[in-house]
C-alpha cells in the first residue's frame, strides 16, 4: 500500500469513523442514564433515513426537507419507543430492557418493511466531483457529512456541559439515587435523553443514507461498529465513544485492502475482543454499574 492509498484510506476512515460515532454516543448516553444497551438504536437511524426520503418526495427535493424530515421522525419514534416501552421497564434488571429493545428494534423493521418493502431509496443530494490533489481524492460530499456530524455532536455535548439540563443528566447518570434525592425530577430527564437519542439517530440515518443507498437494513450496519465503539471508548464515557468511533472507522477503512470491503466490520469484532481483554473497561473507560 503505498502512502497516498493510505492517506486516502485514512480520510475515508475518518468520514466513517464520524458517522459511527453518532449511534454509539446515542447508545452511551442510554447506557448511562437508563442503563441498558439500546439495540433499537439503528432502526431508529434507518426510520430517520426513510423519513428523509419522503420529505424530499413531498418538498421538491430539498436537503434541508430531507434533514427536517429525519429529525421529526427520528425524535418521534425515539421519544414514543422511550415514554411506552423503556420508562415502564425503569428498575428493571439490564437484560429485561436490553430484550425489550430487540422487540422495538424488530417491530420498528417490521413495520417499516410492511409500508416501504425492501427496494433501495436515494436521498437525493447535488452532485460534485472529487477534488484531486496529487492523488489525495476528497469528495466535497464527505467534508459536508464530517461538518455535520460534528456539528451535531458539539450540539449534543453543549448541552451535556453547558446547560442545567445536561448537569442533571449527567448526575443521573453519575448516581441515579442521589439525583432523586436532590429533587431532580427523573421524567424531564428521560424525555431530553430520547429526544437526544432521536436527533443522533436522524443525523447518523439521513447522513449514512446520502453517501450510499436507504434500505432497512441501514441501521444495522452501522449498530454493531457503534456497539463496538461504545465498548471500547469505555461504557458511560460520551468522549470516548465518539473517539473510539473515529478510530474504529479508520482501521476498518484501511482494512480493506486487506480483507475487502464486505469483511471490514470483523475488525470492529477484533478491536471490541482485544479491548475487552487487556482493557475490559475501555481506552478511555470509567466504571459504571448496572442495576
Amino acid at each position: 500500500m503505498t502512502f497516498i492509498s493510505l492517506l486516502n484510506y485514512s480520510l475515508n476512515g475518518l468520514v466513517e469513523g464520524l458517522l459511527i460515532a453518532l449511534p454509539a454516543l446515542a447508545l452511551t448516553l442510554v447506557m448511562g442514564v437508563a442503563r441498558f444497551a439500546n439495540a433499537a438504536t439503528g432502526d431508529y437511524m434507518t426510520v430517520s433515513a426513510y423519513g428523509a426520503v419522503a420529505a424530499q418526495k413531498a418538498i421538491a427535493a430539498s436537503a434541508s426537507a430531507a434533514m427536517l424530515g429525519a429529525l421529526a421522525i427520528g425524535i418521534a419514534v425515539s421519544v414514543l419507543a422511550g415514554w411506552l416501552v423503556f420508562r415502564l421497564l425503569r428498575g428493571r434488571p439490564f437484560v429485561t430492557s436490553l430484550v425489550a429493545s430487540i422487540g422495538v428494534a424488530l417491530l420498528t423493521r417490521s413495520v417499516l418493511t410492511y409500508f416501504v418493502g425492501h427496494d433501495p431509496q436515494t436521498i437525493e443530494i447535488p452532485l460534485m466531483r472529487a477534488w484531486n490533489y496529487w492523488g489525495i481524492r476528497i469528495l466535497p460530499t464527505d467534508i459536508a457529512v464530517a461538518a455535520i456530524a460534528l456539528l451535531a455532536m458539539a450540539l449534543v455535548f453543549g448541552i451535556l456541559y453547558l446547560t442545567p439540563l445536561g448537569r442533571e443528566m449527567r448526575a443521573v447518570a453519575d448516581n441515579p439515587d442521589l439525583a432523586r434525592a436532590s429533587g431532580i425530577r427523573a421524567n424531564r430527564v428521560w424525555i431530553t435523553l430520547w429526544v437526544i437519542v432521536g436527533v443522533l439517530c436522524a443525523f447518523g440515518g439521513v447522513l449514512y443514507g446520502a453517501k450510499a443507498v436507504v434500505v432497512p437494513e441501514l441501521g444495522w450496519e452501522l449498530l454493531i461498529p457503534a456497539f463496538a465503539a461504545m465498548v471500547a471508548g469505555g461504557v458511560g464515557n460520551p468522549v470516548g465513544a465518539v473517539l473510539a468511533g473515529v478510530l474504529l472507522g479508520v482501521i476498518q477503512e484501511l482494512s480493506v485492502p486487506f480483507v475487502g470491503p464486505s469483511y471490514k466490520i470483523a475488525m470492529s469484532f477484533l478491536v471490541l475482543l482485544i479491548v475487552l481483554l487487556f482493557r475490559p473497561r475501555g481506552l478511555f473507560g470509567v466504571s459504571v454499574s448496572t442495576r
